[in-house]
């Protein structure tokens, strides 16, 4: 339940009312970013909240249950503040987000909290960002504590996985772009598959600093292929530094990387069909 002061309830209550919404967004460095709904910026404690974003909340609706329950927001990338290097830069993975209501026209009325959360998953659609806001409920679906999976638990080249994997990052240089996920590398000599699920970082040309997995590496045609398209394209020259991928499988940690030792998972654990198998007479 909300308890709202006087004056705002009293505003609410009229037959108009001079409401925006506002979107307080805070990374994990500190930097604060607002976002508007209305037609001019709003200073509010302190914080500016830029108009003219674009920004387009979706309709919010609460919940007294414990399912999920996100909060969509979508915005035009065309202001000084948000930029998309940023975004695609993972400069805004899980920060912090505020959404709330307050008068416009008299801000000193307080504003009414709608939603707090992190930021989930941001999607690209016709030039445009669409963000989901990770509510409370969202910790209640997380996995806590390990599993038993066939599959290897740990992330490649973390403290539990223990390869190192600044001796395995190799560099390379773009010798034919095929389009905007592809390209040609006719100095690599590594076997089909090696970089498949890896991490590709760019150190040049109009993408330098963004990192992107590795979708497939194919020896034969030497051709690198991305999971993403790089959306300032891939050009003749462009250097980048890649890690191999590991593909969570037993074999590969234990013939291709000998770690085996380290390896996260039990590779032998029976599926489900053979835990719910019975005995027959046959």
């Amino acid at each position: 339940m909300k308890t709202l002061g006087s004056l705002l309830q009293a505003h609410l209550d009229g037959e108009t009312t001079t409401m925006a919404r506002l979107v307080k967004i805070t990374r994990q460095d500190g930097t604060v970013l607002g976002l508007s709904n209305h037609d001019r910026d709003l200073t509010v404690d302190g914080v500016s909240y830029r108009a003219r974003e674009g920004m387009t909340p979706a309709v919010l609706t609460q919940i007294s249950t414990l399912k999920t329950n996100d909060f969509e927001i979508e915005g035009v990338l065309d202001s000084a503040s948000l930029l998309e290097e940023d975004l695609r830069a993972g400069l805004y993975d899980n920060a912090k987000i505020e959404v709330f209501l307050m008068n416009w026209a008299a801000p000193e009325q307080g504003a009414v909290k709608l939603r707090q959360g992190w930021l989930g998953e941001v999607k690209w659609v016709g030039g445009r960002f669409e963000a989901s806001l990770r509510g409370m409920a969202d910790l209640l679906q997380r996995r806590v504590g390990d599993i038993y999976t066939p599959e290897c638990r740990h992330d490649f080249g973390d403290s539990k996985c223990c390869i190192a994997l600044a001796a395995l990052t190799v560099s390379g240089s773009v010798a034919q772009t095929l389009d905007a996920t592809s390209f040609l590398d006719n100095s690599r000599g590594e076997e089909t598959g090696y970089f498949d699920g890896g991490m590709l970082t760019w150190t040049s040309g109009a993408n330098a600093g963004q990192s992107v997995e590795i979708k497939s590496w194919d020896m034969n045609t030497m051709t690198l292929t991305l999971w993403l398209p790089m959306e300032r394209g891939i050009a003749l020259g462009d250097t980048y530094q890649a890690t191999p991928g590991c593909g969570k499988s037993f074999a590969t940690c234990r013939d291709r990387f000998s770690n085996a030792v380290n390896f996260g998972g039990f590779p032998h654990l029976p599926g489900l069909a053979k835990i719910l198998a019975y005995p027959d007479s046959h």
